[in-house]
């Protein structure tokens, strides 16, 4: 986003103060108290409902139950990028109050939803929601706060993102199994509610004076594009990879891709500022980013269906097997960020990569039996090793951005990443489906087949992580001087892209 041309008070250096429950309060808490408690119903979201995700394929009878996370995450990478526009248009308030009420209104729909149709569809309505309000919300937060304080609002973005993929799988898992599948979306409607009323009574209008104009190809394009193309991936299995509708959409969305990429680069005032992939350490670091994500996400896909259907384990002790990832990467990313001014970003990722790789390895001798306390180290390993690639990517990713660009570089940032998770978990998801039935558990006769796949899906994994790996392995440390020296000194804030995991 551009500067502000806001009233000056809403900003005053980060000194202004506002009433809350007949108390004065500094303005810049209010706007961290909302962000956060939205963020953190966003990510918890999208890690509750991967755990449930069995459940939902056998509640529906349905083949398609990995769609129930595509339509989210494709409308994430669809509405991400246009989110600094329209809040630069309309007013960041209303515009991340618009986002929280319909990711708010989307949970609700999508806990009365009575058919998979449904289900997708009001699941690409809590997308929007949330595409929305990390950019908008982190632009917000860093309004908020000035400058010298911004450190400080790093740490308060913090919070949801390491908290809520822990508490996810467990929360997801014990609603699945003792109560219904519909509260995993029932729970964020009163703590959303009790947010809308605090940030709507509370938050601050703030606009710019002109915001440029709307680049409808771009946004039309690069939705097509990734839409045609996953659904592609998806269907595959089933329809066959030659037949006419596989094929149609497949080269449909690759040249939708080409043309979105012609306009990106050519119109004055682009969607995405794609012109920034130009700057080496960047344009690295997001292929890194893309394929790390492509297998990070993808084998949270696998694993509860692996756990579930194949093991015959409930959600919750799903969840209790999944959730260890998640503290791995809270305890080795406090030492990535220590290590990252001695060591470099391109060893701290690489190693950390390989590693990952190397535990995902492990995961392709699953078999009927495996010992569950084995798996549950297996998955702290691999969250302790992506805590050393995750913290030195983010860092690393910004290092030559210019400050003016740092708004328009992080939503490529942030799209790329949902276009890995789509993508990954499509490709991932496609792999099973060959193999078995994602609707129900396998019959005795079908167990070796539908181990097969597990096998296979969690091999290509692997070969994402390695590729990730030795895409790292080219990135020049002399490229990141600044961000080391930096951290030397102090602690840098995150920027809007790091907000999601």
């Amino acid at each position: 986003m551009t500067a502000s041309t806001a009233p000056p008070d809403t900003h005053a250096g980060g000194n202004v103060r506002v009433e809350v429950f007949g108390r004065s309060m500094p303005y810049k808490y209010v706007v961290a108290v909302v962000y956060v408690t939205a963020l953190f119903l966003d990510i918890l979201d999208l890690t509750i409902v991967n755990v449930a995700i069995p459940a939902l394929g056998v509640e529906f009878a349905t083949e398609n139950a990995e769609w129930i996370v595509l339509g989210y995450t494709l409308s994430l990478a669809v509405w991400i990028p246009v989110s600094g526009w329209l809040g630069d248009r309309f007013g960041t308030k209303r515009v991340f109050m618009f986002a929280f009420a319909s990711f708010v209104a989307g949970s609700l729909l999508c806990a009365v939803a009575q058919s998979i149709g449904q289900l997708i569809a009001f699941r690409v309505v809590q997308g929007i929601g949330g595409g929305m309000l990390t950019p908008v919300g982190v632009s917000m937060l860093f309004r908020a706060f000035p400058p010298a304080e911004r450190a400080k609002a790093s740490t308060y973005i913090m919070i949801p993102t390491l908290l809520a993929p822990a508490l996810g799988p467990i929360v997801g898992g014990l609603l699945v199994t003792h109560a219904d599948w519909r509260w995993i979306f029932l729970i964020n409607v009163p703590i959303g509610i009790v947010g809308l009323w605090f940030g709507q009574r509370h938050l601050r209008e703030d606009r710019e004076a002109t915001a440029g104009r709307f680049d409808l190809p771009g946004f039309v394009l690069s939705g097509s594009a990734l839409a045609l193309v996953v659904y592609a991936l998806s269907e595959g299995p089933r329809a066959g990879w030659t037949s006419p509708a596989v094929l149609i959409t497949g080269v449909l969305g690759v040249l939708a891709a080409i043309a979105m990429v012609w306009v990106e680069t050519h119109v004055e005032q682009p969607m995405l500022a794609l012109r920034l992939l130009g700057n080496r350490i960047f344009r690295q670091c997001n292929l890194v980013s893309l394929l790390s994500t492509m297998s990070f996400l993808g084998v949270l896909f696998v694993m509860p269906l692996y756990l579930q259907l194949f093991r015959g384990m409930d959600a919750l002790h799903s969840g209790l097997t999944t959730f260890p990832q998640a503290f791995g990467v809270m305890i080795s990313s406090q030492f990535a960020g220590r290590l990252y001014a001695r060591v470099g970003p391109r060893r701290l990722m690489t190693f950390g990569l390989l590693a990952s790789g190397l535990v995902i390895t492990m995961f392709v001798g699953l078999d009927h039996d495996t010992n569950l306390w084995l798996i549950r180290g297996m998955m702290f390993l691999r969250g302790l090793c992506m805590g050393f690639a995750f913290v030195p990517m983010q860092a690393a990713s910004y290092a030559t951005i210019a400050p003016a660009d740092n708004g328009r570089a992080s939503a490529i940032f942030s799209t790329q990443r949902q276009v890995g998770v789509s993508i990954g978990v499509a490709i991932l998801a496609s792999i099973l489906a060959s193999y078995m039935s994602l609707s129900r558990p396998p019959g005795a006769d079908e167990l070796d087949q539908a181990l097969t796949g597990y096998r296979l899906a969690f091999g290509v994994a692997v070969g994402f992580t390695l590729v990730s790996a030795l895409a790292a392995w080219f990135i020049r440390d002399s490229d990141a001087a600044t961000t080391m020296a930096a951290r030397r000194a102090t602690p840098q804030p995150a920027t809007e892209g790091g907000a999601r995991p």
